[in-house]
């Protein structure tokens, strides 16, 4: 049983790239079961098919399109696809990605424009396209754009991610401004770690490298996949109406437990603090 009416995105369409796997197929099937209708895309026909399959089981409504955001011409017929079938677009959610973790130094040019690429370009790219129907159409909707917690803050070993989703809420943040006149909306979610099949293999490749991540958290888990889908719902819905150019952050406090200066100090054992206390009392 979910938190909210099952009526909640009735007569809405909703566009998710990267919508076949991992999170933003978690999207999909929440944004379904509240009535929505449903476009997803990605690179892999096979995986978008039989995921299409598999989330029409109930009667829902899913359209697929094989696409690869990097390519304008691509996102041009996948938006004139989506509405030739359904009529119209609501909400466009830019959830494509690519991340792998690397020491800087040892990336090549390639490595870098893969992730740039699709996560940048790709997300101004489908940006722009639908933007401009909506514009020229008069249609009011809602863009959500799936940033992480470091495009604030940088990270080292994942540069070109942090510098591609640094541009990506700075594009959040301008367009909420720019583009609020024609009643177009801008949100962003910020996850932190969600175990997917592909980000966890490229991101947490070991169990010390995993087991290293959960104890940043100062939830000590990692998020589920339906957290952040209910999160999106909302954003996405009537009621967060004036809700713009706002990033949501979900991560269980892991930002927060990096940004403070003594935040490490939660390693000390009672003893220590003992010993601490004792040598602060007598000035030393």
């Amino acid at each position: 049983m979910g938190p909210f009416t099952k009526d909640l995105l009735k007569d809405k369409v909703v566009l998710i790239t990267g919508g076949a796997t991992g999170l933003g197929r978690a999207m999909g099937e929440q944004f379904l079961d509240l009535s929505a209708k449903l476009a997803i895309a990605s690179r892999r026909e096979e995986t978008l098919r039989k995921t299409a399959e598999e989330l029409s089981l109930n009667g829902h409504e899913v359209f697929y399109k094989v696409t690869d955001v990097r390519d304008p011409v691509q996102i041009h017929d996948l938006v004139e696809a989506v509405e030739q079938r359904f009529g119209q677009i609501d909400v466009l959610i830019n959830n494509a990605a690519g991340n792998f973790i690397s020491p800087t130094e040892r990336l090549s040019p390639r490595a870098v424009d893969a992730v740039l690429n699709i996560v940048l370009h790709g997300t101004m790219y489908t940006t722009l396209e639908i933007g401009k129907r909506w514009i020229e159409q008069g249609h009011q909707g809602t863009m959500l754009n799936i940033v992480t917690t470091y495009a604030s803050t940088g990270s080292a070993f994942v540069v070109p991610s942090a510098a591609a989703k640094a541009g990506v809420l700075a594009l959040t943040r301008s367009l909420a401004v720019e583009w609020a006149r024609y009643g177009i909306r801008q949100v962003a979610i910020a996850p932190g770690p969600f175990p997917t099949e592909g980000a966890t293999s490229r991101l947490m490749p070991t169990p010390e490298i995993e087991e290293q991540m959960i104890n940043r958290i100062p939830l000590r888990r990692v998020g589920n996949k339906e957290e952040l889908a209910h999160l999106a719902a909302y954003l996405i819905s009537d009621y967060a109406g004036y809700i713009n150019g706002e990033v949501v952050t979900i991560d269980g406090g892991e930002w927060l437990q990096g940004a403070g200066e003594f935040n490490d100090l939660l390693e000390i054992t009672e003893a220590q603090w003992d010993s601490l206390a004792e040598k602060t009392r007598k000035g030393k």
